[in-house]
């Protein structure tokens, strides 16, 4: 049944009922789109499925807006579709994975609405999954990688059921930022991914993994902070909102570090291999558009130091994010399906700078999103939106991108979005060479 807690927009409408296989979902109408939300693709993961298969803020402050959505329902979807009666049926569809370093995040934020897509013709889903010690611990008695499970138990339930809602299921394009972009590059190069999508899109998506005896030295180490042994019975003594908060407080004693060790886990049948390794056997039928917006997090230090920081290569922005760019291209060099590279350089200028997440309302096509004008200042550039969502709506409507297909050497073409002085989209090469040679030149040095 429809739960309108997750409708940030709040827009009125008239009721509209859909019969899926899953059940009868109640949702809402206003002009040509239609908004289900709150749907649940599996059980509440409380009591006994804590941790089965099947949140405290992370930051003080966010770039992306995220409304904390009460209540332990947490394995929901919505889907923001166009009118049944349009003609362009059936309509590609969009699922669409949240970030926040898997730790934190909101599938309800309204950079998120999908009412671009919908009037575009594409099925738009936004899908929430378990986080944290929830989703990726790897304890001794609980399936590792829960919360890439629960994703990949909602791409079945987008196969079984997005008919429905005027949706193909035999077009799936799988998306998202940040963590979202890295759980897109884990799903791509999982033997579990195959068949369960068939585009996949990442934005600013690092490659994250970690060995099971990284990530217990800091669960042990939270434990040992929450007075509680680092196992299922331990940590399911207390709330999420406890642990949540025994992460941050360890990150702030210890360093980010300590954040990025509770990501997708090697040594399972989700992940048998690393990331980079899986990415180089499976996934080769799925084209592959990525990319990483300029700065990412090393915004704001001015002009000259950012010129010269970007040529080394060894940014954060570089080696968390823009590398995996240039690593997952060359992982696909035999893919027989494409792999396309985009740089976002438009310089908020509140951020000073192509800053992590501010790319998310040009593709979106947004930019009267709440929260924007905070991120953006009052007049972000409403034509590079139009251009930017049309290129992702192409590639989820099946089309070839416009510019050469990437390898991940040097010399690699990409599209440049919103560079000063230059077109607002601008195909060009080398712009991802510092870091292909930085990360060659760490190869040579191991």
């Amino acid at each position: 049944m429809l739960d309108d807690r997750m409708d940030s927009l709040d827009t009125p409408g008239e009721p509209v009922t859909v019969h899926a296989p899953a059940g009868t979902i109640i949702g809402r109408r206003t002009g040509r789109v239609l908004r289900f939300l709150g749907i649940p693709y599996a059980e509440a993961p409380t009591g006994a499925r804590r941790f089965a298969p099947q949140r405290v803020p992370l930051f003080a402050t966010t770039t992306v807006p995220e409304p904390s959505i009460p209540g332990d329902d947490v394995l929901n979807l919505g889907i923001v579709a166009p009118a049944a009666d349009d003609d362009r049926l059936p309509f590609p569809v969009l699922v669409w994975i949240h970030g926040g370093a898997f730790l934190a995040g909101s599938p309800a934020s309204p950079w998120y609405d999908g009412r671009a897509f919908a009037r575009d013709g594409v099925v738009c889903v936004t899908v929430g999954y378990r986080l944290g010690v929830d989703g990726f611990a790897p304890l001794d008695d609980v399936l590792p990688n829960l919360g890439l499970r629960d994703l990949l138990l909602a791409l079945d339930w987008v196969q079984e059921n997005i008919a429905a809602f005027g949706g193909d299921p035999d077009r799936v394009t799988v998306a998202g930022q940040s963590a979202g972009g890295a759980a897109v590059l884990a799903l791509l190069s999982s033997p579990a991914g195959s068949g369960r999508f068939h585009r996949a899109v990442s934005l600013s998506g690092g490659i994250f993994d970690v060995g099971t005896d990284a990530a217990r030295d800091v669960l042990e180490r939270l434990g040992h902070r929450l007075g509680v042994p680092p196992t299922r019975i331990g940590f399911g003594s207390r709330t999420v909102e406890q642990l949540q908060q025994g992460v941050i407080d360890l990150r702030n004693e210890r360093g980010k570090g300590d954040r990025l060790a509770l990501v997708p886990c090697v040594g399972d049948d989700i992940l048998p291999v690393p990331i980079p390794d899986g990415l180089t056997v499976h996934g080769h039928g799925v084209p592959v558009l990525l990319g990483a917006t300029g700065d990412e997090f090393d915004s704001g230090v001015g002009p000259e130091a950012t010129a010269a920081a970007r040529a080394a290569g060894t940014r954060v922005t570089d080696t968390l994010f823009r590398s995996a760019c240039a690593r997952t291209a060359a992982a696909r060099r035999q893919a027989i399906a494409g792999t396309w590279l985009y740089s976002f350089e438009w310089p908020s200028p509140v951020l000073g700078g192509a800053a992590h997440c501010v790319d998310i309302p040009f593709f979106f096509d947004v930019l009267d999103a709440p929260g924007v004008p905070q991120a953006l200042g009052p007049n972000p550039p409403a034509e590079l939106a139009t251009l930017m969502h049309a290129d992702l709506v192409g590639f989820v409507r099946g089309q070839e991108p416009a510019w050469a297909r990437a390898t991940g050497g040097l010399g690699d073409p990409a599209r440049e979005y919103g560079r000063p002085g230059a077109a607002l989209a601008a195909d060009t090469t080398g712009v991802f060479d510092p870091v292909v040679r930085a990360v060659s030149q760490a190869a040579e040095g191991c």
